[in-house]
């Protein structure tokens, strides 16, 4: 088969941002003077980096009295104070370099606002023809809208794409949408497992 797009998620696979996320949601528990979240608890580990921002919000906050102001309070926190926690994955510059002459780009994200911003200061802006978060669909993954969307721009078929992800939420995503999944670091069903970049290079047709 030959690809004609790969599309990246973006925490755990573009970026290692664990730091930065738990930062982000700990500044919220504090404001709202609750205990910063536990690393050692797998759900809230699981949450907070999967799932689209209001979600992750309406798990730790499901009061409807409260989840508002928490939703405010996150809209005011500045990310760009958190780009210092976030670290490029290993070789990932170098394999967009090498796949830009022969497919396009594109990331689907659950992040919102904070996407086109960690572009720009990683200077990764001008290899994604297509950015596509969970604030520009009304259904965020693991529903398909997001892959769909991108499929969309590029004009093409599911199966003319590759969609590179780590959690259970992008695999869901992709079956949904018919996308090929490849596994980034993750053992879970997929048309491939990769753990380096490069690796994604053997499978364009």
């Amino acid at each position: 088969m030959t690809y004609k797009t790969v599309i990246y998620d973006c925490d755990g696979v573009m970026f290692d941002s664990f730091e930065a996320n738990l930062a982000f949601y700990d500044r919220i528990m504090t404001a709202f003077g609750r205990p910063v979240l536990n690393r050692a608890d797998i759900d809230q580990m699981r949450v907070l980096h999967t799932y689209a921002n209001r979600d992750v919000l309406a798990y730790f906050f499901p009061d409807p009295a409260e989840f508002e102001a928490v939703v405010a309070c996150a809209g005011r926190i500045d990310y760009r104070d958190l780009v210092p926690f976030m670290r490029l994955e290993e070789g990932f510059v170098d394999t967009l370099r090498a796949l830009k002459p022969q497919v396009e780009l594109a990331v689907c994200t659950n992040r919102s606002t904070s996407m086109d911003m960690l572009l720009e200061s990683f200077g990764l802006s001008g290899f994604f023809g297509c950015v596509m978060t969970a604030s520009q669909v009304a259904r965020p993954k693991p529903h398909p809208e997001p892959l769909l969307r991108v499929l969309e721009h590029y004009r093409i078929r599911p199966d003319e794409a590759l969609f590179v992800g780590d959690s259970d939420v992008d695999r869901q995503a992709a079956a949904a949408a018919g996308v090929p999944f490849v596994a980034y670091k993750a053992d879970m069903p997929a048309l491939a497992r990769i753990d380096r970049h490069s690796e994604i290079l053997g499978m364009l047709g």
